[in-house]
């Protein structure tokens, strides 16, 4: 018979900073606090168990919003250059804005109530209170396209193309491409025609029609088959969505891709999501974990959690916490092999940082 001692047995503990020097102090207080504070350490303690996993899952991280506006890049960086993820999804204006500032541009401070007919006037563009320099993205939309075209005029994925850039940003030590490409972490980013990154590969295009010229192109289903090839050959996988939307979405469905060429997996092993969304409204940004259950999403066992918190705390937070903690040290790193569109093998190598 059940108790009411059975059921109120654990304590919330006060936020104690005469105990905490570090991220990760905090982030362990968070562990005995409540609200979103107790569902952030949620998320890290998923994470870190998804780390210590002895039959390593293949981590996939899903991005979306105004993360490198935000002050996130390097936060990025070090997740693939520390092991914490091994391929990712993300919007374009990411890669973008990483690419952007690896030319040496900036981001700057504003408030989100400055005038924007003035900022205009100047062509400078705000993100919420941020501004870059809309004639150094004109010159970097252009850098793109000018890339692009010394390339084979055939069909890229998204990663071979992302691969391409991070090769120019390789010098850049807080590059999330260069990192990516320096580590061989994938990146998959299907919206890429939403994106400044789609506007210079459309100044190609423009340009080549003119000519008459062949060129390259994004092949958006090859895509699917490659980022469905990483899930088929994974014993298991572990999910970290920073927001929701298209990332999230493209993710989740390789699950539904590889149960229907004839892999069913049993869906993502660990889940974990940092989003101010709300799932009540319907949107996909928001659907829960449980409800991506009953499309096989994710396994039923899943160890699964969501702290609904702004990215730019949240993440940084959860990540503080697994670098300060060391939880890297002694896993392993996947190595990529690709075949044009065939993962040929998927082997655990060396950190190497």
């Amino acid at each position: 018979m059940v108790k009411k001692s059975d059921i109120m047995k654990e304590k919330v503990k006060a936020i104690d900073f005469d105990k905490i020097t570090t991220v990760a102090d905090l982030v362990e207080a968070y562990k005995d606090s409540s609200v979103q504070s107790r569902a952030l350490a949620t998320c890290a303690i998923a994470l870190e168990n998804a780390m210590k996993d002895k039959t390593r899952p293949t981590v996939v991280l899903g991005l979306a919003g105004p993360l490198v506006a935000a002050g996130l890049r390097k936060v990025i960086a070090d997740m693939i250059r520390y092991g914490l993820v091994d391929a990712i999804v993300t919007i374009g204006a990411i890669p973008y804005q990483d690419f952007y500032q690896a030319r040496g541009y900036s981001h700057y401070k504003t408030s989100p109530r400055v005038d924007d007919l003035k900022l205009r006037e100047f062509f400078i563009d705000r993100i919420y209170d941020t501004l870059v320099d809309e004639e150094k993205f004109r010159e970097t939309d252009k850098v793109i396209g000018d890339i692009a075209g010394e390339l084979e005029a055939r069909g890229y994925s998204s990663r071979e193309f992302m691969e391409i850039l991070g090769k120019h940003c390789v010098s850049d030590k807080s590059s999330i491409l260069g990192n990516a490409y320096k580590y061989g972490v994938p990146i998959f980013v299907p919206a890429l025609n939403d994106s400044s990154i789609g506007i210079g590969l459309t100044g190609l295009y423009v340009d080549r029609r003119k000519k008459k010229q062949e060129f390259m192109h994004i092949d958006p289903i090859r895509d699917n088959w490659e980022l469905t090839q990483v899930k088929i050959k994974s014993e298991k996988t572990a999910v970290i969505y920073v927001g929701g939307g298209v990332p999230k979405n493209y993710i989740q469905q390789t699950e539904v891709i590889a149960e229907t060429l004839g892999y069913d997996k049993g869906g993502h092993h660990y889940a974990i999501q940092i989003t101010t969304d709300a799932p009540q409204w319907g949107g996909l940004s928001g659907c829960t974990f449980e409800e991506a259950q009953s499309w096989g999403k994710i396994n039923r066992d899943a160890t699964k959690s969501v702290a609904y918190v702004e990215a730019s705390i949240g993440l940084s937070l959860m990540v503080g916490y697994i670098l300060q903690k060391q939880v890297w040290k002694g896993r392993k790193r996947l190595k990529y092999t690709w075949d044009f569109d065939t993962l040929k093998s998927l082997k655990q190598v060396p950190l190497n940082i």
